[in-house]
């Protein structure tokens, strides 16, 4: 009986290897749709932020939401601090269905002094508030 040897696959070893290629390769935006279906709630993955005047702050906030229809979509981000503290709420008009991820801006939230971090959090049209937050530190706290 032949030695196989795993650098040098027989005929039938690589045709099947080059199948389950081809089915992984076909089966990838079916298995990408059943994750983003299955998530209920839009991601924040960034967020800046910039001091602005009288002690205001500015976020720029980029949020991806994995399922984005006209009927489901992130439809707002908040400022939240300490205990749940709600500082400032921007909330998204419309979906964002060719434009994933997308960033958006929050301009003069006010935070109170002895606040130096706060965490953005971004809410589904159907489910409301969940998903991926981030904390960011404020400038100048």
């Amino acid at each position: 009986m032949p030695k196989c040897d795993p650098a040098h696959p027989t005929p039938p070893q690589r045709g099947r290897r080059r199948l389950l290629i081809l089915l992984l390769a076909a089966a990838t935006p079916f298995l990408a749709d059943a994750a983003a279906a299955a998530q209920h709630f839009p991601n924040v993955t960034a967020a800046e932020v910039q001091q602005g005047n009288g002690g205001k702050f500015d976020f720029h906030v980029t949020i991806s939401s994995p399922y984005d229809t006209p009927q489901r979509y992130a439809d707002a981000y908040r400022v939240l601090g300490p205990g749940g503290a709600v500082y400032g709420t921007r909330i998204l008009w419309h979906d964002h269905q060719d434009e994933q991820p997308f960033t958006r801006s929050l301009y003069g939230v006010t935070v109170p002094p002895g606040v130096s971090k706060v965490v953005i959090q971004a809410r589904d049209q159907k489910y409301g508030y969940g998903g991926g937050t981030v904390e960011v530190a404020l400038p100048g706290r």
